[in-house]
């Protein structure tokens, strides 16, 4: 069952890009990861799902309901993080986290208070009294104590130290593993590929890729370590070249045969070829434009 559902969803700001023919399937059960820089559309994505924008053509559905239509009835049932969360000011954590629990009409004391322990946060501190990381672990506790079925994180851990970034995953990895869909928007691809199952690559707007994350990093390239002499430059389908004292790293998404014919052209001291991690991924689509 798709908890999310996307098909050719357009946002436009005028005559500026928002998002293009976002096409995106989410499965219940999914960790799934949403990956571009600023800029490329994540928020707008999110913010569109979630009826805080309204879309310009396209349809997008969640829990197979309509984001238009069944906004109020979606929202009653999906914890929600933006990348910047702004809360009423001269309040105290626990109020914040009360009325957020009361908008939900539900009493979330007990996981609010589990939620707080283990983030460190003080539930009686104001909030314009707290740091930015804070700030945020209050936004991660009112997403997370009424325990929704979906989670959709906007740049999450930013804000947080090393630390209690891995505490935030530890709790979203015993969400997921309660059966809670997670979709979690990131520019910092480390924690997309730790974490994640499935993933999508946004740039200026449209997707780019979509599949799972092993799948992404089998399918691009390969990564090459060769250390000798050796010239590359007739061969076609190499992407982030470095050479150094005699070492040459490389993405290669070419004809394998063409590859080892090279090489055996080469004088060669070591070679190494393994699977890229996301990062080389994600700039090799970048690179190239999208193109498969």
């Amino acid at each position: 069952m798709d908890i999310i559902k996307t098909a050719k969803l357009n946002k436009h700001y005028g005559k500026s890009r928002g998002i293009i023919d976002v096409d995106l399937a989410v499965e219940k059960g999914d960790f799934f990861g949403f990956i571009g820089p600023n800029g490329a559309g994540k928020s707008t994505t999110i913010r569109t799902l979630l009826g805080l924008i309204s879309p310009s053509s396209g349809s997008a559905r969640i829990f197979d309901k309509d984001i238009v239509k069944d906004k109020e009835e979606i929202l009653m049932n999906v914890g929600y993080l933006p990348s910047e969360a702004i809360f009423y000011q001269g309040m105290k954590v626990k109020e914040l986290l009360k009325l957020s629990a009361d908008l939900h009409k539900k009493d979330c004391t007990k996981e609010s208070q589990r939620l707080c322990a283990l983030l460190q946060l003080d539930e009686n501190r104001k909030i314009d009294e707290l740091s930015f990381g804070n700030r945020k672990k209050v936004g991660i506790v009112a997403a997370l104590q009424h325990e929704p079925e979906l989670l959709i994180l906007d740049e999450p851990t930013s804000g947080l130290d090393p630390l209690m970034q891995k505490v935030f995953f530890d709790i979203l990895k015993e969400k997921n593993q309660q059966g809670v869909t997670i979709f979690i928007s990131s520019h910092i691809l480390s924690e997309i590929e730790h974490y994640c199952n499935k993933a999508a690559i946004i740039k200026e707007g449209r997707i780019i890729a979509l599949d799972s994350v092993e799948t992404l990093c089998k399918k691009s390239a390969k990564h090459l370590v060769v250390n000798g002499e050796i010239d590359l430059s007739k061969l076609n389908g190499i992407k982030g070249f470095k050479a150094d004292n005699g070492i040459s790293t490389f993405l290669y998404n070419g004809e394998i045969e063409e590859l080892l014919k090279v090489l055996a052209k080469g004088k060669i001291k070591d070679l190494t070829i393994s699977e890229p991690d996301l990062e080389e991924v994600f700039m090799h689509y970048y690179e190239k434009d999208g193109e498969e």
